[in-house]
């Protein structure tokens, strides 16, 4: 059934189908939620085990392994990486994509449970989750105040501030960036508790069972129940001080005769400022599932409400990174009209009617609309992939419509009406539409199968393309030859050739009169483009030009928070010069304002600082945001002690790679060598490795026979000093309870005693006759020890991050690759990379079988088609016609191999075929059914198809070209796909016109031959049969095909 000739007859379903479709569209583009990127689910589970006071090494040996060992036997675990800092061990579990996320985090947690027993009994229950990669924050906001101090801030952003912004839909975090938490000290005279004989930890938990609220059962009183509790809380510092509490032989000591007793805040361990000013900071992180646009908004307004309620207070915007999205979400849909606008003045340039031009144009919207039906029915969202498809096909949907209205100007031409010219065109071009539509199809759809996490991400990509693509063809077979039938009108205007046709037809003919020195030229061509690959830089993603970037400042460890807040301040100082940075938001041990959202997860520590730089907006700089970063590298290297990092850690700025080996000595060793070797390595930035995180620490080695007879033992040993010196663990604390928290009560030495290892020495520890003092059963030494230890896959491992400074990331990798010291590594260590590197690789493997499955994919589709199996290898040698001129154009833009430009190459393999289909449908046609010899039927399709394959060209380039000049948006991810789109849409036009008739006479002369053969063999004697038609062994002409060819050469 001819849909076509259908819907021309029944124009009113047609309409109403497109009404309906139009109206669902807007629907759900109004329902769709706006993201950076999408919510993608990967099988990542982080198992977060907690030891409290347990050092690295310990942690690694009593807890890490057992935990990798049990984690090791799940099935489709790929790797498993382990951070292990103090007290703390992250355990991140990768599995296979294919396995379902709840079934991970099922198997993680049983993992555990069949293991409980042989950990440690301190360990604390373990937290399990899911790897979430929108758990950054979108938006940061500071508290400051000339009236309220730090505390009373911190607990407005606790209370005040979480509350409000945990009701606006779509939060699903509120946490505070430094600031202080109150607590109740005790901070006890060490020569009181010499004098009284006491321990630290005696006083600790002799509170902890007198500061309390407990059930003392039920009554009856009155002839009604009661519940009983006993209340024995003090209810202030006060009151506290001037308890009496018993010692261990049986004394009574007032609390405040043993050292004092004060309302204060907790120890500092991390702060905020902004612009070198402290403030209290609080970081918005969005649900899953939620618009990063929306959220803010719902945000903003809160905070607002806020302000206008408090106005002693000042609440400024520190950090936004939801800016960047909406300036991308409305500059992709500003670039969609844009596009769209050039592709329709194209359309009227070439047709000059304004009534073709009107029903071209409304293939657009009417492709676009359905496809966001589609969309939202698949949980799609509004994001940079699902818009980067949009406006990537934005000049394929108008392609159909281009080819179907030029074909019925061009029956129009002829003397025919409206309705017979598009009833008679809609049914000549209707094959060639259907198959340039799936071949596209069949290219993009492969890219939503890709493996490893692109291929996630890629999914949205291929099937928005898939969806606006079909839609396209919906309209052109439906609506676009219906709306020329009723608004076209009659022209007595008689088509003939232009100059520049009559001279394209002449070149053909010379090309099909030298086949063989047009297939060496042609050879030659795409011999060329290859050699220009190993000229393209490679690299993961191209660097972006937002107007944020930051800067991290590590310290060795060991460092003190004073330490590293005077160096983030002197780093502060130092970036201010900048005329190109306009506000710097410090954030000390907390925050992740601006961290990558692929690093694995850790504790805090006082030694890091982040500097989260706002810079000058794109559009009011002169220079990219790399050299920005250049020169915030160079005045930040005279900073002594500390390593620096600058930039976001996005895509295109690191190169990262890991050595891993099971002899720890040995591994150090090849690390220090390598850090060398990379140190050779001109024009690199910072280079930061994990092999130097050794630490000072204070060991305690009991002599065992003292201890024995004294009855002294290592867990006394150590409960005693760590309450002196940081306090008991959280859990064991005595509360104050107020109306609506619990404030800690703190008990432990002056922060003076922790200075004094002598003192240190003759604290009293308990034994079995009494208190010892420590110095007495044990030795107290200062050595050094790792503060922070690294492991994958079961195995120590040492990672090196390399700060890119805008060079090629896959020229980095050649160079690391040809180290001395990785080409010899000894047995039992090997060396990878992780990060970018590894995806970037996993990204290009993907790619090529993406390809490889879409020109299989072409094939079949033509095959079925065309009911045959030679012709469409005829379009498919068109495909390597396009590489040239892509390489060529990327190298003119200084671009290179990325994401972007690879999926540029996939769009060019389909429309290269699409322009192929054209030419070859119509020669197949006009031999089969008008029964023209070869020769004529080529020259007749290369002078009837050239125009459409040009308009539609000129379309698409136009439609691109907005983001190929870097228009609107930042142009760092969308530019190399549209230059390279435009550079092959150049030479693949161009070449497969003169190129494409020459291999349709091979392959029919190779297909001939095949026949005479095949006749041969079934010929009695072996002699071939007698030829069925004259001249050039081609079918007889017909007089109806004779006028046709004499009208062509006319």
């Amino acid at each position: 059934m001819n849909v076509s000739a259908w819907s021309i007859r029944n124009p009113v379903p047609g309409v109403l189908l497109f009404i309906m479709l139009s109206i669902l569209g807007l629907f759900s583009f109004a329902r769709m939620k706006v993201q950076n990127f999408p919510d993608v689910d990967l099988p990542m589970v982080v198992l977060t085990a907690t030891l409290p006071g347990a050092a690295p090494s310990q942690l690694e040996t009593e807890v890490a392994r057992k935990i990798e060992n049990s984690l090791a036997t799940l099935q489709g675990v790929k790797h498993i990486y382990t951070r292990i800092q103090d007290g703390v061990a992250t355990i991140t579990t990768e599995f296979r994509l294919e396995k379902p996320t709840q079934e991970a985090i099922d198997d993680v947690r049983d993992a555990f449970s069949r293991i409980r027993s042989d950990l440690p009994g301190d360990l604390r229950d373990p937290v399990i989750s899911r790897f979430n990669l929108s758990g950054l924050p979108i938006v940061t906001y500071t508290v400051a105040s000339d009236t309220l101090d730090e505390e009373n801030l911190s607990w407005f952003v606790d209370n005040t501030v979480s509350k409000a912004l945990l009701s606006v839909s779509g939060v699903g975090q509120v946490s505070r960036v430094g600031g202080v938490a109150r607590e109740i000290r005790i901070e006890l005279d060490p020569e009181r508790l010499l004098a009284l004989n006491v321990t630290v930890a005696d006083i600790s938990r002799q509170l902890r069972r007198i500061q309390m609220e407990t059930s003392a059962g039920r009554t009856d009183l009155g002839g009604s129940e009661q519940t009983v509790r006993t209340l024995a809380t003090a209810l202030s510092a006060e009151q506290l001080a001037a308890m009496e509490i018993v010692l261990s032989d049986g004394r009574r000591v007032e609390l405040a005769s043993l050292g004092r007793v004060e309302d204060t805040v907790a120890e500092r361990r991390s702060t905020a400022m902004l612009d070198g000013k402290p403030v209290v900071g609080f970081e918005v992180v969005r649900a899953r599932g939620a618009g990063e646009i929306e959220v803010a908004r719902g945000v903003a307004e809160v905070v607002a409400s806020l302000q206008a309620g408090h106005p002693r207070i000042r609440i400024k915007e520190a950090y936004n990174f939801v800016d960047p999205v909406e300036e991308s979400y409305k500059g992709s849909l500003w670039l969609l009209v844009e596009g769209a606008i050039l592709a329709v003045i194209v359309v009227w340039f070439f047709l000059r009617d304004w009534r073709a031009t009107f029903v071209s144009a409304t293939a657009l919207p009417l492709s676009v609309l359905p496809a966001f039906v589609g969309m939202d029915y698949f949980g799609f969202s509004l994001n940079v992939v699902t818009l980067l498809s949009l406006s990537l096909v934005i000049g394929i949907l108008v392609d159909d419509a281009i080819v179907e209205i030029e074909n019925i100007v061009r029956h129009l031409g002829m003397g025919k009406s409206p309705y017979q010219a598009a009833m008679e065109a809609a049914d000549e071009i209707g094959l060639a539409v259907i198959a340039t539509t799936f071949a596209l199809i069949a290219v993009f759809l492969p890219t939503a199968f890709m493996n490893g996490i692109s291929g996630k991400f890629f999914k949205q990509f291929g099937w928005t393309a898939t969806l606006a693509i079909l839609a396209s063809l919906l309209v052109a077979r439906l609506l676009t030859p219906m709306m020329s039938a009723y608004l076209l009108r009659p022209t007595a205007h008689v088509p003939t050739q232009g100059k520049l046709t009559q001279k394209y037809l002449a070149f053909v003919t010379s090309c099909l009169r030298h086949r063989a020195l047009t297939l060496i030229a042609a050879t030659g061509f795409f011999l060329g483009s290859l050699a220009l690959i190993p000229l393209l830089p490679t690299t993961f993603m191209p660097p972006d030009d937002l107007s944020q970037t930051l800067v991290s400042i590590e310290l060795p460890p060991g460092s003190r928070f004073e330490d590293t807040l005077r160096a983030a301040e002197q780093a502060r100082t130092v970036l201010a010069r900048n005329p190109n940075v306009v506000q710097v938001y410090t954030a000390i041990g907390s925050g992740s304002a601006g961290a990558d959202a692929f690093a694995l997860g850790g504790a805090p520590e006082v030694r890091k600082a982040s500097l989260t730089i706002n810079l000058t907006p794109r559009k009011q700089r002169t220079i990219t945001k790399q050299a920005i970063e250049a020169q915030l590298r160079d005045s930040l290297r005279a900073l002594p002690g500390v390593r620096v990092r600058v930039g976001l850690g996005g895509g295109g700025e690191k190169y990262a790679f890991s050595l891993k080996g099971d002899d720890n000595e040995a591994l150090l060793r090849i690390a220090n060598a390598v850090e060398r070797d990379l140190r050779k390595i001109g024009g690199l930035g910072n280079i930061s490795s994990s092999a130097s995180l050794v630490r000072p620490e204070v060991i305690i080695r009991p002599d065992f026979a003292r201890a024995a007879d004294l009855g002294v033992t290592a867990a006394a040993i150590a409960d005693s000093l760590r309450i002196a010196t940081s306090g008991d663990y959280d859990f064991s604390l005595a509360k104050l309870n107020l109306s609506e928290r619990q404030v800690p009560i703190v008990v432990r030495l002056p922060e003076s005693a922790r200075t004094d290892i002598e003192l240190l020495a003759r604290l009293p520890i308990p034994g079995k006759r009494g208190n010892v003092m420590l110095g007495n059963v044990a030795d107290i030494s200062v050595e050094s020890g790792p503060s922070e230890i690294s492991r994958f896959d079961r195995k120590r491992n040492i990672n090196f991050d390399i700060e890119l400074t805008n060079r090629p990331l896959g020229e980095i990798q050649k160079a690391i690759a040809t180290l001395p010291s990785l080409q010899h590594l000894p047995p039992g260590t090997s060396w990878e990379p992780i990060g970018d590197a590894q995806e970037m690789q996993t990204l290009f493997e993907s790619f090529a079988i993406a390809m490889v499955t879409g020109v299989l994919c072409i094939y079949i589709v033509l095959v079925l088609l065309f009911h045959e199996f030679a012709q469409p290898l005829t379009i498919l040698a068109a495909l390597p016609l396009a590489l040239g001129g892509a390489f060529v154009a990327l190298l003119l833009a200084r671009s290179g191999l990325s994401m972007p430009s690879l999926i540029g190459l996939i769009m060019l393999m389909g429309v290269t075929s699409k322009n192929s289909i054209l030419l070859v449908e119509y020669a197949i046609v006009a031999r089969r059914e008008f029964g023209l010899s070869r020769f004529d039927a080529l020259i007749d399709a290369c002078s009837k198809r050239a125009r459409p394959i040009v308009m539609t060209t000129i379309a698409m380039g136009a439609g691109m070209l907005p983001i190929a000049l870097g228009l609107g948006v930042d142009p760092s991810f969308r530019a190399p796909m549209a230059i390279a789109v435009i550079g092959g849409l150049v030479t693949s036009t161009f070449l497969s016109l003169l190129v494409i008739p020459v291999v349709y006479t091979l392959v029919a002369d190779v297909q001939a031959w095949i026949r005479r053969r095949h006749r041969s063999a079934e010929t009695p004697g072996g002699h071939p049969a007698a030829p069925t038609s004259p001249g050039r062994g081609e079918t007889t002409i017909s007089r109806a095909s004779q006028e046709h060819s004499a009208e062509l050469r006319g």
